[in-house]
């Protein structure tokens, strides 16, 4: 009987990392497709006839939609399921870069990109479903195998679209095929193997030990999630789900789970979550996000021309030296999970030096004398700021608890819009008073969050042994 057992668990175990293999490639095709469009937006739109501010506005539509919309969707997801909400995103974000093969007028390229600014967010849909299928201790090994390989895609996109935009009409041909590529993700989306994990969370209660050793499966994990959420201080509240085993009632379903709900259920249950983690003591994690998100930006944000004014770097050696830096950060996805069991899986002192070493890089590439040891500042700068982005996603996701875990994810990333929004606009204000004014304010505002992390830090540790006393 155990033997039965313990050979379904595995059998569900494998089916379970089909789905994570699958969900990297899905990540891959992605940002490949997506990074196949992005360069050649602005050149068409002023192809299209459109002025350099109307090309500004035009531009930030997308960031604007995507700041209001990813928590709501996120937070859908939780509610509908992630199959439904996945196949959603990619369905009519392939309808919107569809559409964006067919925009010959500025009115046609705006309504482009209104579905792929309200729906693009299945890269987070993924994130919170690869949260859902591991357990925590596995989850910043697959998060960062995840990361890597959407970068990846996101690396060899431009090649591709340069390619075919060499050729007449390359920029709806690039457009077609960005369509394409997400279809083909919907469809292998549809065929994974759901019904092979998707169990009931009652499923796992019975054999402890197998469970232990096949170490969840899919919603599984569910029984034993309470714990490790209890067990980091988890923000939101978990009451309903701890009265249902309570009063012996069986777990939630993600197959009882449907788009076929009444609108203003699914609208309720969207309207609760999102409240849960506004009202939630997670503020201090949202704040160190902003503003990690807006120094790394400013790093980023006059790159070019500040290699050329102050080393008189030519822009082809500059595209090499980006290149060469994403491409370290694809890598240094693979290099979280090796990082993480270093440090004992102990993320708040992993976040809290990764900041400290993104920081003291920032002021490093300020201050370089040469081109040699920006050079070496970037190396170091790709993988910690590759580490520390899975780190405040893990966090969050150990202090607000898995069952939220596409609202958490989706609040966090527009949390990092709201940083889209404000680094153009404080690198503008920089720049006039110096080519290493933006990269110096990003010192500043990591240094912020690294004061952030030494003083709520201990605060987060006294919450998680008192949670731990208590249990």
């Amino acid at each position: 009987m155990n033997n039965q057992r313990c050979s379904t668990l595995f059998l569900k175990l494998k089916g379970r990392r089909g789905i994570i293999h699958c969900i990297y490639v899905v990540g891959f095709m992605d940002l490949f497709g997506v990074s196949m469009i992005i360069p050649l937006l602005s050149h068409h739109v002023k192809a299209l006839g459109a002025s350099p501010t109307v090309a500004g506005v035009v531009g930030s539509t997308y960031g604007i939609l995507q700041l209001f919309s990813s928590t709501i969707v996120g937070s859908w997801s939780d509610v509908v399921g992630r199959r439904y909400s996945l196949l959603t995103s990619i369905l009519l974000s392939a309808c919107g870069y569809g559409l964006l093969g067919i925009s010959t007028s500025i009115t046609l390229f705006v309504l482009a990109r209104i579905p792929v600014g309200l729906f693009k967010h299945s890269l987070s849909i993924c994130r919170a479903l690869l949260s859902d299928l591991v357990s925590e201790s596995e989850r910043p090994l697959v998060m960062g195998h995840f990361n890597a390989a959407s970068s990846v895609g996101f690396i060899l996109g431009p090649v591709v679209g340069g390619y075919l935009t060499e050729h007449e009409g390359g920029f709806y041909t690039s457009s077609f095929t960005c369509a394409a590529i997400f279809l083909i993700n919907a469809g292998l989306v549809w065929l994974l193997p759901w019904s092979e994990t998707i169990t009931d969370r009652n499923a796992t209660n019975g054999s402890n030990s197998a469970s232990k050793r096949c170490h969840n499966e899919y919603c599984g994990k569910s029984v034993q999630n309470g714990s490790h959420a209890n067990n980091h201080h988890s923000a939101l509240p978990t009451e309903t789900e701890a009265e249902r085993r309570a009063a012996g009632k069986p777990g939630l379903r993600w197959r009882e789970v449907s788009l076929l709900q009444p609108a203003w259920r699914q609208l309720t249950s969207v309207s609760s979550r999102i409240h849960m983690v506004a009202s939630s003591d997670m503020w201090d994690l949202f704040l160190v996000r902003l503003l990690m998100a807006v120094a790394i930006m400013l790093y980023y944000s006059n790159f070019s021309l500040a290699m050329e004014e102050r080393f008189s770097m030519k822009p082809k050696m500059t595209g090499y030296l980006i290149s060469y830096s994403s491409t370290l950060g694809a890598l240094a996805g693979f290099l979280v999970g090796p990082v993480t069991q270093l440090y004992r899986n102990n993320m708040p002192a992993l976040l809290l030096h990764s900041t400290m070493l993104t920081c003291l890089l920032i002021f490093l590439y300020a201050a370089a004398p040469s081109v040699w040891q920006v050079l070496l500042t970037s190396s170091f700068f790709a993988i910690s700021t590759s580490i520390g982005r899975t780190c405040i996603t893990d966090l969050e996701l150990q202090r607000g608890g898995v069952h939220t875990s596409g609202t958490l994810i989706g609040a966090g990333q527009s949390v990092t819009a709201v940083g889209r929004v404000l680094a153009p606009l404080l690198s503008g204000l920089a720049q006039e008073i110096s080519p290493c004014g933006p990269p110096s304010l990003g010192v500043v505002l990591a240094l912020a969050a690294v004061g952030l992390l030494l003083v709520r830090i201990p605060k987060w540790d006294r919450r998680a042994l008192a949670k731990t006393v208590k249990f």
